[in-house]
């Protein structure tokens, strides 16, 4: 590809980088609109009306580095999230510490004003550099682009640099000054899609950029490479796996191959098969059950119950944590002594008792009466019976169920931080399908940008005829209402957006201190709310649906191509 030089340097920088970010495979960028960022979003829109990036523009920085979270997470790969600066780029900080917590690959490009304008009251202009702390994994603070020779070779080497180093979020913090852009035209041939790298080797420009703690993880601690030998298992009683969010489908397998127990989160991406024990919090609590536990293997983060952290941390428990690729190791009171990098399993399953009785019992406590007639019973009343269960009113495990029942693996199931992400937890079934939630910090901010990525994400797959459903609570949609809005020309996904409303945060009814607080406890925790949902779908142009019967929710999951918000009305 031949990039003809323009009168903005900031421009000729923003392309160079960008077309190297396309040769290394990125391929989805997250836009905010801004002035000093300008070269850089218009890049990114030619490159869109090219095909060489996917584009998506949102007006407010914290629902589109969100939304950048969700593609990043349904893909696997990098995605870039341009914003302009000052305050823009402080709104990201909150997606930044999910990324970094959840170990989700995310480029932050923040545009930035000069060093000489920098700590003089300049406008928009803040101490950009290290604003995110720890929580990026590399910060690179670029000097203004002249024009010299070697920038654009130099643009090119920043873009390798950092997706090199995304194991998470990574900053590049990019000076520009006027002529802040410039039309630019290129010529891609056959062959090449962006600019190659200088063949003489890559260029030395040591005064060009700079790297924050070059070398380490940015808390000092230095970086380390290779696997080691995984750890070797053998099955034996007594053992329980417990998969929390980002465990994946390995931990359902170490279960089977141990014959142990399996305490997989809903959104662990292990919640199946026939190791499965979904009333695992009343088990733990149960005598010859969770007081018989002597080993506990654990993968990915756990986060929905106490009685897990309470497992791990009692006296004579041996604790395996199989390291995922966040910020902090699992270590409930600083008990587990073992970190691994994997495990393998060798030996048969000999004494399967161990793991019938705990899946045997679980199916037991999640039995409820049926309501259905006697099978003997006349046609009138069957009819009746029917007609009690389609006019049934919704409570939390109705929903629940209901939400779990309709999804299946071509979908997508997002759940928001809520009461009903531990509802699901404690009562569906296994079935392999893909679920997800924020839970690197289990904040109830961003959960319908994150879920709006996922869905643009996993629907731009050929054949991908699948559905995103969301399932939150109220204040979690009014936390991110601003996600509800889609630009002129911004594709529009499916997705449903299912909201449990209560009324304010009942989750926080589980708190000891709620039967004592009085008018107190609701004003500062409860945050009760009346706004109308209705009237922000219709404000925002999605299709709306009020289902307060188990008839009305299993109709109004069906599929529908139009972004659809259903709610929900249940009781505190």
């Amino acid at each position: 590809m031949t990039i003809r030089p323009t009168s903005s340097p900031a421009t000729n920088f923003s392309v160079a980088l960008l077309a190297e970010f396309v040769r290394l495979g990125v391929r989805d960028i997250v836009v905010s609109p801004g002035s000093r960022s300008q070269a850089l979003a218009l890049a990114a829109a030619e490159f869109d009306k090219q095909g060489l990036l996917r584009l998506r523009v949102r007006i407010d920085e914290r629902v589109g580095a969100f939304l950048a979270l969700g593609l990043a997470v349904e893909t696997g790969s990098p995605v870039l999230v341009v914003t302009t600066s000052g305050t823009a780029v402080a709104n990201l900080h909150p997606a930044v510490l999910e990324a970094h917590h959840s170990a989700v690959p995310l480029i932050i490009i923040s545009a930035d004003r000069p060093d000489s304008l920098r700590g003089i009251g300049s406008n928009q202009t803040t101490q950009q550099p290290g604003i995110f702390g720890t929580a990026v994994h590399r910060t690179w603070d670029v000097d203004v682009p002249t024009g010299a020779a070697g920038e654009m070779d130099a643009a090119a080497q920043l873009a390798r640099d950092a997706v090199a180093a995304v194991n998470g979020p990574v900053h590049l913090n990019l000076s520009f000054a006027e002529p802040l852009s410039a039309p630019f035209t290129w010529h891609p041939s056959e062959d090449d899609v962006a600019v190659q790298p200088d063949a003489a080797g890559e260029p030395d420009y040591p005064d060009f950029f700079s790297e924050l703690d070059p070398g380490t993880d940015n808390t000092g601690t230095p970086l380390s490479s290779g696997a080691a030998t995984p750890l070797a298992l053998s099955p034996m009683p007594a053992t329980v796996v417990i998969a929390g969010t980002g465990a994946g489908p390995r931990a359902e397998e170490v279960a089977r191959q141990l014959g142990a127990p399996l305490i997989a989160e809903a959104a662990s991406g292990a919640h199946f098969g026939p190791n499965l024990v979904v009333a695992y919090r009343e088990l733990l609590n149960t005598a010859n059950f969770g007081d018989r536990v002597a080993r506990v293997i654990v993968f990915g983060h756990p986060t929905l119950s106490r009685e897990v952290p309470a497992l791990i941390q009692r006296s004579g428990v041996e604790t395996v944590v199989v390291r995922h690729p966040s910020a902090d190791d699992y270590n409930p009171g600083r008990c587990v002594r073992l970190f691994v990098d994997d495990v393998a399993v060798s030996g048969e399953v000999t004494d399967r008792a161990w793991l019938g009785r705990w899946v045997s019992s679980s199916r037991q406590l999640l039995e409820t009466e049926s309501i259905a007639p006697n099978i003997d019973a006349d046609a009138g009343t069957h009819a009746k019976s029917e007609l009690a269960i389609v006019r049934a009113r919704v409570d939390r495990r109705m929903l629940a169920e209901a939400v779990w029942r309709a999804t299946w693996p071509h979908d997508r199931l997002v759940l928001g931080a809520s009461r009903l992400i531990r509802e699901v937890d404690r009562v569906v079934p296994g079935k392999k399908v893909s679920v997800h939630a924020n839970r690197g910090l289990a904040g109830i901010d961003g959960t319908i940008s994150t879920a709006l990525g996922i869905a643009l994400a996993s629907q731009a797959a050929p054949g991908n005829g699948g559905i995103t459903r969301v399932l939150l609570g109220d204040l979690a949609i009014f936390h991110d209402v601003g996600a509800l809005m889609f630009g002129v020309g911004e594709p529009r996904p499916r997705i449903q957006v299912i909201v449990g409303n209560d009324g304010g945060g009942t989750i926080f009814d589980a708190l000891e201190v709620a039967s004592q607080a009085g008018d107190g406890f609701d004003r500062v925790l409860l945050t009760q709310q009346n706004a109308s949902i209705e009237a922000l779908a219709v404000a925002y142009g999605w299709r709306y649906v009020s289902a307060a019967t188990r008839g009305e929710l299993d109709q109004a999951l069906s599929a529908n191509p139009e972004p659809t918000i259903i709610e929900v009305p249940l009781s505190r």
